[in-house]
């Protein structure tokens, strides 16, 4: 098991994700930051082209195309499926800045099978 959010889990989760089906155009450079956790903020990144997590890294993104700000409480309820990503973004529960419609693009992929198959699994190797 992975302690959740280093980045021995974001490795194991990059990894993990390789079987998701490829989706052309959906590819974007995407900031997080996760306040008020145990150790302070956490910052990682994800690089998706066409679908596929190609990186995943603490720290920034200098040319983040969409930041996406969240507590911890809330991440964690959304990585363990108790918080749909959708619901927490329209509740404002998710902080969006950059390109909007770059997200918007991405969303339909958290309702897909495959996804939430990857999401059981990550939820099934992450120590929280």
């Amino acid at each position: 098991m992975s302690k959740w959010l280093t980045q021995e889990w974001l490795d194991e989760t990059r990894q993990m994700a390789e079987g998701q089906p490829e989706r052309p155009g959906a590819s974007a450079r995407m900031q997080y930051v996760v306040t008020g956790g145990p150790q302070g903020d956490v910052k990682y990144y994800w690089v998706l082209e066409n679908g596929k997590l190609v990186e995943s890294k603490l720290g920034e993104l200098p040319d983040a195309e969409v930041t996406l700000t969240q507590t911890w409480d809330d991440a964690m309820l959304i990585q363990k499926d108790e918080l749909d990503p959708n619901a927490a973004f329209m509740q404002g529960r998710v902080k969006v800045t950059g390109n909007m419609g770059k997200l918007m693009t991405l969303l339909p992929i958290t309702n897909s099978p495959e996804y939430k198959r990857l999401q059981a699994d990550i939820a099934a190797i992450t120590e929280y």
